[in-house]
């Protein structure tokens, strides 16, 4: 059986102080947080380099859709316990310390030990929408990697949760990935 994937969004630190923010989708093995980022990869540089990560929780979704589309400075607060930064928007975060690497030339994995953990808000809920631009910066993501008729279709189903479920930020999240969507298929066309 296959481990489930959980997103979430992994801030890390540069050698040069700037904050960097990674959609990313983890798995938990008891006390470990692992991370598979692909090569390259700034998240993965960084974590070689300072040896620390925050994995943030949120419901946002602006953040994931942003970051797949070039949106990457969100407001963030120091992190309590390692150098680092959480989002100030997580609903929680997990503060993550390099145990292990297994190294691999194309995604590498990291097994982070917790911390500290911290809860900043409740968790109410995910409503349809929000799932749907989860899933729609994932699209994004992989615009060259998948065919245009399986974007498009994915895409319009998924544009039934936003109509019948979506707030201001997820549909101001969904115009975002839209808009991307657009840019690459024009791009193509010429």
């Amino acid at each position: 059986m296959m481990e489930p994937i959980y997103e979430a969004v992994v801030t890390t630190i540069g050698r040069e102080g700037r904050v960097h923010v990674a959609p990313m989708g983890v798995r938990y093995r008891g006390p470990l947080v692992v991370l598979m980022p692909f090569r390259p990869s700034t998240t993965l540089d960084n974590i070689l380099a300072s040896e620390h990560a925050v994995l943030n929780l949120v419901t946002d979704t602006r953040v994931f859709a942003g970051c797949v589309t070039g949106r990457r400075d969100w407001p963030t607060v120091a992190a309590d316990r390692v150098t680092g930064a959480r989002l100030a928007c997580a609903l929680g975060h997990v503060e993550l310390e390099l145990e292990s690497l297994h190294d691999d030339a194309q995604r590498p994995t990291l097994d982070m030990r917790r911390v500290f953990e911290a809860t900043h808000a409740p968790f109410i809920g995910l409503n349809r929408a929000q799932a749907a631009v989860v899933e729609g910066a994932v699209l994004v993501s992989r615009l060259g990697l998948l065919s245009r008729e399986k974007v498009a279709t994915e895409m319009a189903y998924l544009q039934i949760a936003i109509d019948k479920t979506a707030a201001g930020p997820e549909w101001e999240a969904w115009g975002w990935l839209r808009e991307a969507v657009e840019r690459y298929e024009e791009r193509e066309r010429k």
